[in-house]
């Protein structure tokens, strides 16, 4: 019931932007620490950002001040904004989120492609 869904991926040239986004069902979605992660092709997933209940930001190195992670409790959602994208990028992106008391939940994921 509270497995996320995403949304937004596509192809986009270097340099571009997408925005991703991620719904959450349930009463309680300000309390979840929601995730965004990336598996690329022959590589294990890695994390892109976090955000807590509180609004605190955690970013991987590699998207540092390129992606912002976001967040609208009144609908339940979580964004990603990637701007300045890079080839390396391109990856399948996850959105997670962390109910507590009751664990962590994963969608299916939406592809993102950053070619020419």
């Amino acid at each position: 019931q509270v497995q996320p869904v995403e949304s937004g991926g596509g192809l986009v040239q270097p340099g571009g932007s997408l925005r991703l986004s991620c719904a959450a069902s349930g009463r309680l979605f300000s309390s979840y620490l929601m995730g965004w992660y990336r598996q690329a092709p022959g590589k294990q997933r890695e994390l892109v950002a976090t955000i807590t209940s509180g609004g605190s930001t955690n970013y991987a190195d590699s998207v540092k001040g390129r992606f912002t992670i976001s967040r609208d409790n009144a609908k339940n959602t979580v964004y990603l904004q990637m701007n300045s994208l890079k080839p390396e990028d391109t990856a399948v992106y996850y959105c997670e989120s962390v109910v507590p008391g009751t664990g962590a939940f994963w969608g299916q994921g939406t592809q993102v492609t950053v070619s020419s």
